[in-house]
C-alpha cells in the first residue's frame, strides 16, 4: 500500500507527475503538498488526519490513528509543468512503435517481440531512438545482423525519438483511483478545446 500511486498536482491543480503514497506523506506532513479531495478542497497534514477512513484497504494504521491514504495531492509552490525527456527503455520503444513488429507488422504481445537493430552494432549501429525498432522473432532471425538493403527488408515506419506528452508518463500506471479522474479528464478538455493560432 505504501508503494502504491498518488497524482501529484502543480498548483493550479494541473496534473505533473505520480510519487508513492510514502512520499506524499512525507510532502504532506512537511507542509510542502496539501491533499486535494474530489471537490478540489485542500488539507493539511492535520486537517487530513481528521478525516475518517471508511474504507480499510485505503488507509495507513499508526499506533494511534488511522489516516486516510491521499490519492491526490498539490504541490503548494510549485506552478510549472515539467518538461521531461522519454527514457529509452524498452517500454518506451514498444509503445512508440505500438507493440508491432516494424518488418512485417504483425501485433504481437510484448513477450515475443525482441528490439532489432536497423543498422547492427557489429556494423556500428548505435542503440539509438533512430536505429532501434520492435522486431518478431522470425523477422530479426531473417535480417540477423545484416542492413536492410542486404536481407531484402523494409520498414514500416522510420523510426524517430518520441516527444514526451504530459498524459504518457500517468498513462503508464495501470493503477488509477475515481480521485484522479476529475484532473485527467481536465486536461483532456483542455487539450480538445484549446484554440489553435495559424
Amino acid at each position: 500500500m505504501i508503494d502504491s500511486h498518488v497524482l501529484v498536482l502543480n498548483r493550479f491543480f494541473f496534473p505533473i507527475d505520480t510519487t508513492s503514497v510514502k512520499r506524499a506523506f512525507l510532502m504532506l506532513y512537511g507542509g510542502s503538498a496539501k491533499a486535494v479531495n474530489l471537490d478540489y478542497e485542500t488539507f493539511d497534514f492535520n486537517s487530513w488526519s481528521e478525516i475518517s477512513a471508511t474504507n480499510e484497504d485505503d488507509c495507513i494504521k499508526t499506533v494511534s490513528t488511522v489516516i486516510k491514504i491521499p490519492r491526490v495531492i498539490m504541490v503548494v509552490r510549485y506552478d510549472k509543468v515539467p518538461s521531461k525527456e522519454v527514457r529509452f527503455n524498452r517500454y518506451n520503444i514498444f509503445k512508440r512503435d505500438k507493440s508491432q513488429c516494424q518488418y512485417c507488422g504483425q501485433s504481437l504481445p510484448k513477450s515475443d517481440l525482441t528490439i532489432d537493430h536497423i543498422v547492427p552494432r557489429a556494423l556500428g549501429g548505435k542503440t539509438e531512438w533512430e536505429n532501434v525498432v520492435c522486431a518478431c522473432s522470425k523477422c530479426n532471425r531473417k535480417k540477423g545482423c545484416k542492413t536492410l538493403a542486404a536481407s531484402n527488408m523494409r520498414l514500416k515506419v522510420k523510426p524517430v525519438k518520441p516527444t514526451w506528452e504530459l498524459l504518457s508518463n500517468l498513462y503508464i500506471k495501470t493503477t488509477t483511483y475515481k480521485e484522479w479522474r476529475p484532473f485527467l479528464s481536465f486536461i483532456e478538455a483542455s487539450y480538445w478545446n484549446v484554440e489553435l493560432e495559424e
